[in-house]
């Protein structure tokens, strides 16, 4: 993420100024769990960014003398942002061309630091990010704040500004949604990345045996364009057809293609570009053995925060 946007302090003010440097460092202290929070609860890096920003202004404005836990009081404000945004979005995301899927997040804003990345991989799984699309944005601001981070439900029920029984309650239907639709079976992170190796091969070569030898009889394949990319604009279902999609966009590509392994929201996944800028992202979902289903970001304002390489 780039740095806040401060204004400078007023004129006369040594103190001020001081004090103004103090709140930065605080607020760039929590930035990577303050974006964290965002991220998993708005699904977009550049929405995430905005309530950062927003955050800081709050914070920077704020009497923060009597702030005896910063880090809770920055969380509330996040959480309060991001729900209020949310609320904002739904009549956007109404009229939206095709399926909406999560911005994808390269493994450096992830988190800072490769263990910490590991360690909430799961809670920013791609597919655990389309399961929370369909939560409320109370039922995903309590998931977030208690799966992925681990805050009680005192402090939970604070930022929302709800009673904690209601919290337990929202947290209860979120945790019971999301168990019915993630994925069923476990996957081996070796297995993972040795099936999206494969994957890469096959669809940058159009060999359409070699993809078909990946998926599940039931695979589907959603894409993301808004209409502004190549992508379906319906869900794509069943072995035969999915397979001829992908080997059908391998033998078009875009001018001047590469294709990138990396690794966005803790897993791996493939980058396409087109004349070294991104054009599109493959994340697969997997169970087992098998690609049960596969995503295809290709809406340019969602990988405008990519690069290659």
């Amino acid at each position: 993420m780039g740095p806040v946007r401060t204004h400078d302090p007023a004129p006369g003010g040594t103190h001020d100024g001081r004090a103004a440097d103090a709140a930065l460092r605080v607020f760039e202290e929590h930035r990577p769990m303050l974006f964290g929070v965002a991220y998993r609860m708005l699904g977009r890096v550049s929405d995430a960014e905005d309530v950062l920003q927003e955050a800081w202004l709050r914070w920077s404005g704020a009497d923060r003398d009597g702030v005896r836990q910063p880090d809770a009081f920055l969380v509330r404000v996040v959480t309060r942002l991001a729900v209020d945004r949310l609320r904002r979005l739904a009549a956007r995301r109404e009229t939206y061309l095709g399926p909406w899927l999560p911005e994808p997040l390269p493994a450096d804003r992830a988190a800072p630091d490769a263990a910490e990345r590991a360690e909430l991989a799961e809670t920013v799984s791609f597919a655990l990010l389309v399961v929370m699309e369909s939560l409320s944005p109370l039922e995903r601001a309590v998931f977030v704040l208690r799966e992925a981070f681990g805050l009680p439900y005192t402090e939970i029920a604070a930022a929302l500004g709800r009673e904690e029984p209601a919290v337990r309650q929202l947290a209860a239907r979120a945790r019971r949604h999301v168990s019915e639709r993630r994925p069923r079976y476990p996957v081996d992170p070796v297995r993972r990345r040795d099936v999206t190796e494969r994957f890469l091969a096959a669809a940058s070569g159009g060999d359409l045996d070699a993809l078909v030898s990946l998926l599940a009889p039931d695979v589907t394949l959603v894409g993301d364009s808004d209409g502004k990319a190549k992508a379906p604009v319906r869900v794509i279902a069943g072995l035969d057809k999915v397979g001829r999609f992908l080997a059908g966009i391998a033998q078009r590509p875009p001018d001047e293609p590469g294709f990138h392994f990396a690794e966005f929201n803790g897993a791996p996944g493939l980058l396409v570009t087109s004349r070294g800028l991104p054009y599109s992202v493959f994340l697969l979902e997997m169970d087992g053995n098998r690609v049960r289903r596969v995503y295809l970001v290709a809406n340019p304002d969602k990988l405008a925060h990519l690069t290659a390489g």
